[in-house]
């Protein structure tokens, strides 16, 4: 699953804000139902691990000067929920991205 959010931030401010709230987005799940795990291998990249309904969701979160993109290798089981999740993910993304 692949969800593309544009911005105007410049990728400097995107990479600031992402460094500072980052740790925010497992509070983007109903308490208890999920863990999300980040990791920064280069300043342009965050890598995630989530663990949700018992399933584990690699993805990562790439930085650019006019977009951010979100990609999530969600298993076959959950293929169902790819609608729902994107929608999620575009309006808790867009909120970290509003935050300063």
């Amino acid at each position: 699953m692949r969800v593309t959010l544009p911005h105007k931030l410049g990728r400097e401010e995107v990479r600031r804000r992402m460094h500072a709230h980052g740790h925010e987005i497992g509070s983007y799940f109903p308490p208890g139902m999920a863990t999300v795990e980040t990791d920064w291998p280069n300043e342009d990249q965050m890598d995630l691990l989530i663990t949700a309904a018992g399933q584990r969701i690699d993805g990562r979160i790439e930085v650019y000067d006019e977009q951010v993109i979100i990609d999530m290798d969600l298993p076959a089981i959950l293929g169902f929920l790819r609608g729902t999740l994107e929608r999620a993910v575009r309006r808790h993304g867009g909120k970290l991205l509003e935050k300063g």
